[in-house]
């Protein structure tokens, strides 16, 4: 199998389009290495964990264009984006990764600011004298 497998996940802002390739494990984020990209261990967990919950570590290669947000947001956005590609790949996986909670797109984004106040929420401290 050469052919590619692609998958798109999403969170606030970023987008991440993941590209699989049966290969050694070998992961690019934006021409970039995992270990470069993605410096906390926590980050590179949530990155591995569609992997590890159908036991396929290190047979895909991994290649990844991700943008928007923060590096946490981006690395949830990558953790769904390999799930989808994993179901495309075989169907029979959609069940465990479903258990663990990677299929579901985070839809929580920033509320916008709203006139009168500092932020979306925060309004402006009041004074009594």
């Amino acid at each position: 199998m050469k052919n590619k497998i692609y998958g798109t996940g999403r969170r606030k802002t970023s987008v991440a389009r993941v590209t699989l390739t049966e290969g050694s494990g070998k992961f690019v984020f934006n021409g970039k290495e995992f270990e470069q990209y993605f410096p906390s261990p926590s980050m590179k967990m949530t990155v591995n964990k569609p992997f590890k919950v159908v036991s396929l570590e290190n047979k895909f290669d991994i290649n990844v264009n991700v943008s928007g947000s923060g590096l946490s947001s981006q690395a949830d956005a990558v953790s769904l984006g390999i799930s989808r590609a994993l179901i495309k790949l075989n169907p029979e996986l959609r069940p465990k990764l479903k258990k663990a909670g990677l299929l579901t797109r985070d839809s929580r984004k920033v509320e916008r600011k709203k006139y009168g106040l500092k932020k979306a929420r925060r309004a402006e401290q009041f004074t009594k004298r």
